[in-house]
């Protein structure tokens, strides 16, 4: 059964997020070190809550793996992906593990 991990930068007052870096920077160390054990990946800035409302999250990255192993042999080879965050935020993410339904 495949499995997701959602990486969720909540927004909160002061705290920094540099989309450039990011984009053009993280995503790279991620597809190194991560995307051989993906199924796939989707990144989605944050541009807002509904109607008139501004975005709760910065950013969402969503990985989608075959099976919690495949999973956990990521999150083994994650360690300069996790490292580099620091590189492009001040805010602490928040993680969903889930079971993908559809």
């Amino acid at each position: 059964m495949a499995v997701s991990l959602q990486v969720i930068y909540p927004v909160s007052d002061g705290r920094k997020f540099d989309y450039a870096y990011y984009a053009d920077t993280h995503m790279k160390v991620v597809d190194q070190h991560i995307g051989p054990h993906l199924q796939s990946i989707v990144v989605t800035k944050g541009l807002a809550g509904g109607p008139d409302v501004p975005a709760p999250f910065f950013a969402i990255a969503t990985m989608t793996f075959a099976n919690q192993a495949a999973m956990d042999t990521a999150m083994q080879a994650a360690g300069p992906a996790l490292d580099d965050i620091p590189n492009f935020t001040d805010v602490q993410p928040q993680v969903l593990i889930g079971e993908v339904l559809r």
